[in-house]
């Protein structure tokens, strides 16, 4: 039988790549690529073999998609920031059974969800950076989950989440759940970008301050309480995605009865005027 062993909330942004280059912003992301190294080094530890991404970067407009490749390989060039990320080479072998069983548990409960297996349709880089780090650790079999969802409810995401945890028990994977998106996300107008050192910054004192908030109840277990602020959090602070990978990630827990406490691996960081973070937490 299949367990979800570790799950954790990641940071995705592009200076983590950037960070690994020769320029200015050499070596201003490490604690970010040391916290996925580190979620990944313990994922290993508890015997993983599959990271699942619940990717905000992907954008679906209607239904839930599951993109369950048998093999994810190729150049990656970012179409938000063609000038960060270019001709990024990433190879991942894949896990479509699982992806498929996904969806199937998904649709059982009403939820409609497709998996694909389709050689064009590419991963977005949600799920690409992270795996891009993980991947020097083990390699993990990668399926990737759409969580930029543009008309869908908390409730059947919440339900996509309890679908993932199904289907990997009846599976014979051992899953590191990634729910890869960013606390606030108001990036910086374009205008004000350079002369607010927006790299470097929060565009938002109120986002930050409400990210430190829900830090720390992530950190006490207050997921009662959470989960309750979680559509204004969302909404108010501009969660990435509206904060459906957050959402699926705490299905696939136990919602408001999880009863693990977050455990922070990378201090709390600003970038482009969003709120970052790898918080690991604990399968219980």
């Amino acid at each position: 039988m299949g367990e979800i062993v570790l799950a954790a909330k990641v940071t995705h942004v592009p200076t983590m790549l950037m960070s690994e280059q020769p320029g200015r912003l050499h070596g201003c992301r490490q604690p970010a690529i040391d916290g996925h190294l580190e979620i990944a080094r313990r994922a290993r530890e508890l015997g993983a073999d599959t990271a699942v991404v619940c990717d905000t970067h992907w954008l679906v407009n209607a239904g839930y998609h599951i993109n369950a490749n048998h093999r994810f390989r190729g150049l990656y060039t970012s179409n938000e920031f063609p000038q960060f990320i270019q001709d990024l080479e990433f190879d991942f072998e894949g896990n479509a059974a699982l992806g498929d069983a996904i969806a199937e548990k998904a649709m059982a409960k009403d939820v409609y969800t497709l998996s694909h297996q389709i050689d064009s349709l590419e991963l977005e880089y949600g799920t690409i950076v992270p795996m891009h780090f993980m991947s020097r650790v083990a390699d993990f079999r990668v399926v990737s989950i759409a969580a930029y969802c543009t008309v869908h409810s908390f409730e059947t995401s919440r339900r996509i989440g309890e679908a993932i945890r199904e289907a990997v028990e009846e599976s014979n994977s051992k899953v590191l759940l990634l729910a890869s998106g960013s606390l606030s996300h108001r990036i910086w107008p374009n205008d004000e970008y350079e002369a607010n050192n927006g790299t470097f910054t929060i565009s938002s004192e109120f986002n930050r301050q409400v990210d430190l908030h829900v830090l720390d109840m992530w950190q006490r277990g207050d997921w009662a309480a959470f989960v309750k602020m979680l559509p204004e959090y969302a909404d108010y602070c501009c969660g990435e995605g509206s904060m459906h990978d957050t959402v699926m990630l705490l299905g696939a827990l136990g919602w408001d009865g999880y009863k693990g406490r977050g455990e922070v691996v990378t201090e709390y960081f600003p970038s482009s005027g969003t709120g970052q973070t790898n918080v690991i937490f604990p399968v219980v």
